[in-house]
């Protein structure tokens, strides 16, 4: 599973950088075409603002499998070994059940606004727009699962999750 999630990581880098990338075409020629020819795409802005709800998103994905997202870590050290256990636990079903909510909002939100067009792109918004944070949800679900699942079977234990963000904050 693992391996799984690391090749999903390595794809959604790829797409970051594929947003990046098309971000910055757009802007420029944007700005080019504003400055020099008095005229412009007019789904650049529009598409630029998507692409970015895009790549926040994902990026959180691929922070989240690094556990690189912000974390106070100082109670959890001070703990004795169960006590990490139960707040290893505790921390990952809250977590469950706040993507959970984030991922129900983003269908419902979806859902709703499926038939709106956007105005410059005419695409579906419910379809481009709130699809992220249904990708964000679903796949924040699996690693969170995932990590849990570890935890819950020893085959992780609390220090080997901090142990992880202190070696990404050496490097």
């Amino acid at each position: 599973m693992a391996k799984i999630l690391d090749v999903y990581c390595e794809v959604l880098k790829a797409a970051i950088a594929l947003c990046l990338a098309t971000m910055v075409v757009l802007v420029f020629s944007n700005v080019v075409l504003r400055y020099v020819f008095n005229s412009g795409i007019a789904v650049s802005e529009e598409l630029s603002r998507w692409l970015l709800v895009w790549l926040t998103f994902l990026g959180a994905i691929i922070a989240l499998r690094q556990h690189a997202h912000l974390g106070v870590d100082t109670l959890v050290r001070a703990l004795p070994p169960r006590g990490r256990f139960a707040c290893f636990v505790i921390s990952y079903l809250l977590m469950l059940y706040a993507d959970w909510l984030l991922t129900l909002g983003s269908w419902k939100q979806a859902v709703l606004t499926f038939g709106d067009a956007a105005p410059a792109s005419g695409i579906s918004v419910g379809l481009f727009f709130y699809s992220s944070g249904l990708v964000f949800g679903v796949s924040a679900a699996i690693i969170l699962a995932y990590d849990l699942f570890r935890v819950m079977t020893g085959a992780a234990s609390g220090e080997d999750l901090i142990a992880v963000k202190e070696s990404d904050e050496h490097t």
